[in-house]
């Protein structure tokens, strides 16, 4: 069965951090355009970025930290690009697992991954292999996903395993072939960039979550936004089909701080960059 139960079925709890965030990463391409640099050029930027996130969500505590790597509707984008993204990919895991092993950060990678070559399969795997134990933050890689390619997945898988069930499928059945079934379901979609939509990202799972869009791309999401992006979901009254009266008692949102909390660990992150 699914380690974390649906929104829709239980009331999760609530929390000042969020435990889960999603973030659609956008604006790299128009980032580079915007400097008149290639399209790659905001790509390679980008992986820096991430690498500031991280950390980021290391020092704030959040838990899992989800990002929309590539999608399945991103095939669709010119040969080169799709071909530098991957040996972006292959650089990335070979350049980061180790030091995301050694501030405790486990790896996932979901989505289709028929699709890529079997040098970058095999690197996945052993990616997650040597990450399997680390407990301060789960970071999942979505690639080659689509949200509703994970329904369908997840579908098959059910009604094979259980081929003598023909109906009254609920969502607990379901629950434990879905790509994430490891995680909560995330409390902070981001998307930056611009644009207002999910583009086919964990169609189940954000149900329930706070969406949070900027302007700024990618690129330039340093930690100021994404404390902006926090600050906001603070605010948010998450009321999961209930009355606002009823959250009368809930305990208060304590006040925003300057400071960040010292884990007591270090996370050299930015030092192996």
């Amino acid at each position: 069965m699914a380690i974390f139960t649906s929104s829709t079925r239980t009331i999760p709890p609530t929390v000042q951090v969020p435990r889960h965030v999603a973030i659609i990463m956008d604006g790299n391409g128009r980032w580079a355009k915007k400097r008149f640099m290639p399209r790659f050029a905001g790509h390679h930027r980008g992986v820096e970025t991430v690498r500031g996130a991280v950390r980021h969500c290391l020092e704030r505590g959040v838990e899992y930290l989800t990002l929309f790597a590539f999608s399945s509707e991103n095939w669709r984008r010119p040969e080169t690009e799709v071909t530098m993204l991957m040996q972006l990919f292959v650089h990335a895991l070979q350049q980061e697992v180790e030091n995301l092993h050694r501030n405790g950060v486990r790896l996932k990678v979901v989505g289709d991954l028929s699709r890529f070559g079997e040098n970058l399969q095999v690197l996945i795997r052993d990616s997650e292999v040597t990450t399997a134990s680390n407990e301060r933050l789960t970071l999942t890689v979505a690639a080659n996903y689509g949200g509703r390619w994970d329904i369908l997945q997840a579908v098959n898988q059910m009604v094979a395993a259980r081929p003598e069930k023909h109906d009254l499928w609920t969502e607990a059945d379901l629950a434990p072939y879905l790509a994430m079934n490891y995680a909560p379901e995330p409390d902070l979609f981001i998307r930056t960039g611009g644009e207002e939509r999910i583009s086919n990202f964990m169609l189940w799972q954000l149900a329930y979550s706070e969406f949070y869009f900027t302007e700024t791309l990618w690129p330039e999401f340093d930690t100021a936004a994404f404390e902006a992006a926090i600050a906001s979901y603070q605010k948010r009254e998450r009321r999961f089909g209930r009355t606002s009266e009823q959250l009368i008692d809930r305990p208060k949102a304590a006040p925003m701080t300057n400071s960040l909390p010292n884990l007591g660990q270090s996370t050299d992150l930015e030092n192996d960059a």
